[in-house]
C-alpha cells in the first residue's frame, strides 16, 4: 500500500493535491505547556464546567427573574417526592417568618416599657410580660425551624433518590447509538457529576432563600407599622449592603471558575504520576523528574494566582463594608433626625435599629443564596433535560416479543450509516442464517462485520431494508425482548466487579440466582472452570481488587469468563466478536472446539467474527465483508477454490506460520505453476 504522505492525492476534479511542506528539524527546547500569562488560556472548557460562573455573568435582573421559576421547579420535585413534608416546610417557614416579625414588634413593646417614665423597677416589671412574649415567639420560631429542618431532611433524600434512580434507569436503557454519541456521553456525565450533586443541595438552598426573603418582608412590615417613612430608610440601608454582597458573590464565582481551570491543568500531571498504565514506561524512561518539575512550575503559578484572588477578595470585601457602612451611617443619621424632631418615639427608634440590622442580615443572606440557587438550578435543569432526552432515546416497546426459538434470520438489502458519517457502514447486505449453523464474518477493519453483528443483535436498527426473524421484521418486536434472545461475547468484555458466578449468570439478568448445572456446563465449555477452580472461594470469589480479598484476572482469563457468560445464556443467537483474541493457543483451541465443533445446538445460530481465519475453516458459511458490502460467501473450500479476497487473506496468514525456507519453496512452486 502506498503511504498517503508519499503520494499526491487527487481532488474531486482529478487534479493532484499539492504535496505537504517537508517537516522541519524540531527545536532544541520546547515548552511542555503554557508558560507565561494566564495558564488557563490554553485549556479547553471541560464538558462538566459549562455552567460554572454563570451566576457571576448574570445581571441582578436575570437572577431575580429566574428565582420564581426555580422555586416552582423545586416545589414540584418536592411535592412529588413527599407531599406531607413539602406542606410542612411551607407552613412552618411562613409561620417562622411571622414569629420573627411578631418577636420584633414585641421587642419594640419591651423597649417602650423600659424607656417609659417612672422608677426603673416599675418599668422592668411592666416589661416582663412583653419579655416573656418575646421569649415565646423566639422559642416558637426555634421549634418551627426545627420542624422545617426535619421535614427538609425527609424530602431532600427522596428527591435525590427519585432523580438518581430515574437518571440511571434511563441512561442504562437508551439505545446503543446514543451511548456511542460523544455529545450525549458528555451530557450524561455532566448530569451525573454536577446535576445529581447539586440536586441534593438545592432544596436546602431554596429553603434558605425563602427564609431570607420572608425575613426581609417581615422586617419591612414591622417598620411600616412603626412609621411609614422608615421603609425608605430600610431601602437606603440595605441597598449598599446588597450591592456589596452581589459584587462579593460574583467575585467568588469568577474565582471558583478560574481555580477549576487551573486545577485541571495540574491534574494532567497528577494523573500521569499516579496512572498504573503509564507507571512502567514512566519509570523505564526515568521521566519522573521532568514531570515533577512541570508540576512544581504549575503549582507555583497556582499559588500566586490564589494569593492574587485572595487579595482581590479582601479588598472587595473592604470596599463593600465601607459602602455598606456609609449607607448605614446615613440611615442612622436620618433616624436620629426623626427622633430629634419628635416624629418617632425613642422606643420605636431603637426597634427600628433592630429591624434595620435584621434586614441587612436577611438581604446579605438573600443575595448570597440567590446566586447559589441561580447557578445550581442550571445544573438541575440540565439534569432534567438530559433525562427528557434519554426518554426519547429508549428502545422501542411493543406487544410482540421475540421468539425463544428461531429457525431463520434474514437480512434483506440492509443499509446503515453512523450519525455524522457520509460513507455507509452497511451498503445493501443480504444474508440468510439458519438454526444449527455456524457462520463467520471476515474482512478488513472497518469493513462492516461488527456493525452487521450489532444489527443482528438488535442493538442497531436498519435504516433501509429489514432484519427478519422467521419472516417477522424485528422493528415490529419489543427491542428488549430481542436483546434477551441474543448472547454477545466481545473482544473486550465487561469486567463486572462481582463474584465469579455472578459474572457468568449476569447474561440472564441475574446476579444472585443461578442454575448450578447450567453454570458448570458453560464454565467447562469455555475454559472458565479452570480459572474459577484456582481462585480462593472459587465460585464466590470477588473479581475485583476494589474489595478485600478480591482477585485480579488476566485478559485471557476474563475472555474465558465472557465466553462462559455467553454460553450460559443459551440464546437462539450467539455472537462471538473476536472472543479469543487474548487467549493462549490451547485455550483458544478448546473454546472453538466447544463452540464451533464439539457441542453445536440444532436450535442455535452461531456467528463468529474473527481475523484469525484458521478459526473459521469449519464454519458452515463464511461471509467476506468489504466497504460495507458482502463480496464473497460460501464454505472455506468454496472460497479457496474461488481464489479471490478470502483465499488471498487466508494464504497470507498461513504463510506467516511456515518456516521461511518452506514458504520460499511454496512461492517458487506457485510461480512455476503460474508460468506453466
Amino acid at each position: 500500500m502506498t503511504d498517503r504522505h508519499d503520494a499526491e492525492v487527487p481532488d474531486g476534479r482529478g487534479v493532484p493535491a499539492p504535496r505537504p511542506a517537508p517537516l522541519p528539524l524540531p527545536p532544541a527546547t520546547v515548552p511542555a505547556g503554557p508558560q507565561d500569562g494566564d495558564v488557563t488560556d490554553e485549556m479547553e472548557e471541560a464538558y462538566w464546567s459549562v455552567h460554572d460562573g454563570a451566576a457571576a455573568n448574570a445581571t441582578v435582573r436575570q437572577v431575580l427573574a429566574r428565582l420564581p421559576r426555580i422555586t416552582a421547579l423545586i416545589g414540584r420535585l418536592a411535592w412529588h417526592a413527599d407531599r406531607a413534608a413539602t406542606v410542612t416546610v411551607l407552613f412552618c417557614q411562613l409561620a417562622s417568618a411571622a414569629m420573627s416579625a411578631f418577636g420584633l414588634i414585641a421587642s419594640v413593646a419591651v423597649l417602650q416599657h423600659l424607656f417609659a417614665q417612672g422608677p426603673t423597677p416599675d418599668r422592668v416589671r411592666d416589661a416582663i410580660p412583653q419579655i416573656l412574649l418575646v421569649v415565646g415567639f423566639l422559642a416558637t420560631r426555634a421549634l418551627l425551624e426545627a420542624a422545617v429542618a426535619a421535614a427538609q431532611a425527609r424530602v431532600t433524600p427522596k428527591i435525590r433518590t427519585a432523580l438518581e434512580c430515574e437518571f440511571f434507569r434511563l441512561t442504562a436503557h437508551v439505545r446503543l447509538e446514543a451511548v456511542e454519541d460523544a455529545e450525549w456521553h458528555d451530557e450524561v456525565h455532566r448530569a451525573n457529576d454536577r446535576g445529581l450533586f447539586y440536586a441534593r443541595q438545592i432544596v436546602g438552598q431554596v429553603v434558605s432563600l425563602a427564609s431570607a426573603a420572608l425575613g426581609l418582608i417581615g422586617t419591612a412590615g414591622v417598620l411600616s407599622v412603626l412609621h411609614p417613612i422608615l421603609l425608605p430608610l430600610l431601602l437606603l440601608s440595605v441597598v449598599p449592603v446588597g450591592a456589596a454582597a452581589v459584587r462579593s458573590a460574583r467575585a467568588r464565582f469568577h474565582s471558583f471558575k478560574r481555580w477549576n481551570a487551573l486545577q485541571r491543568r495540574v491534574r494532567v500531571f497528577s494523573w500521569l504520576m499516579l496512572d498504573v498504565d503509564a507507571a512502567a514506561e514512566l519509570r523505564s524512561d526515568s521521566a519522573q523528574g521532568a514531570l515533577l518539575d512541570e508540576h512544581r512550575r504549575l503549582t507555583t503559578k497556582i499559588a500566586a494566582e490564589d494569593t492574587r484572588l485572595g487579595m482581590h477578595s479582601a479588598l472587595l470585601n473592604l470596599a463593600g463594608r465601607a459602602v455598606g457602612g456609609l449607607g448605614t451611617g446615613i440611615t442612622y443619621t436620618a433616624l436620629a433626625a426623626m427622633l430629634i424632631a419628635g416624629w418617632l418615639p425613642l422606643a420605636a427608634g431603637a426597634g427600628a435599629v433592630l429591624a434595620i440590622q435584621a434586614g441587612q442580615a436577611s438581604l446579605t443572606r438573600l443575595v448570597e443564596v440567590a446566586h447559589l440557587v441561580y447557578e445550581h438550578a442550571l445544573w438541575v435543569t440540565d439534569l432534567l433535560a438530559v433525562q427528557e432526552r434519554c426518554r426519547r432515546l429508549l428502545p422501542r416497546e411493543a406487544e410482540l416479543k421475540a421468539p425463544g426459538r428461531v429457525k431463520t434470520i434474514a437480512l434483506r438489502d440492509v443499509h446503515f450509516t453512523y450519525p455524522g458519517k457520509d460513507t455507509p457502514a452497511l451498503d445493501g447486505i443480504n444474508m440468510r442464517l439458519c438454526a444449527g449453523e455456524t457462520v463467520a464474518f471476515v474482512g478488513l477493519n472497518g469493513s462492516g462485520k461488527s456493525t452487521c453483528a450489532k444489527l443482528l443483535a438488535g442493538l442497531y436498527e436498519a435504516q433501509q431494508g429489514s432484519v427478519c426473524w422467521d419472516g417477522v421484521d424485528v422493528r415490529e418486536m419489543d427491542a428488549q425482548s430481542i436483546h434477551r434472545q441474543v448472547a454477545c461475547v466481545l473482544q473486550e468484555p465487561a469486567r463486572f466487579p462481582f463474584s465469579a458466578l455472578s459474572n457468568i449468570t449476569i447474561s440472564t439478568g441475574s446476579l444472585m440466582k443461578a442454575d448450578p448445572q447450567r453454570a458448570m456446563d458453560a464454565a467447562q465449555a469455555s475454559g472458565a472452570a479452570g480459572v474459577i477452580a484456582a481462585l480462593p472461594r472459587q465460585w464466590e470469589a470477588l473479581l475485583s481488587k476494589r474489595f478485600k480479598g478480591g482477585q485480579e484476572l488476566s485478559g485471557g482469563q476474563w475472555a474465558k469468563i465472557a465466553v462462559g457468560r455467553g454460553l450460559y445464556k443459551k440464546a437462539p443467537l450467539l455472537l462471538l466478536d473476536e472472543p479469543t483474541a487474548s487467549m493462549d493457543p490451547p485455550s483458544e483451541h478448546a473454546v472453538y472446539e466447544a463452540v464451533l465443533r464439539g457441542r453445536l445446538r440444532k436450535d442455535q445460530i452461531t456467528v463468529l467474527i474473527s481475523h484469525r481465519l484458521a478459526s473459521v475453516v469449519d464454519c458452515h458459511k463464511i461471509f467476506v465483508f468489504d466497504s460495507g458490502r458482502i463480496v464473497e460467501s460460501g464454505s472455506h473450500e468454496d472460497l479457496m477454490s474461488l481464489g479471490a479476497a478470502y483465499a488471498a487473506m487466508f494464504t497470507l496468514q498461513a504463510g506467516g506460520y511456515r518456516p521461511r525456507a518452506a514458504a520460499a519453496a511454496v512461492e517458487e512452486e506457485e510461480e512455476e505453476e503460474e508460468a506453466k
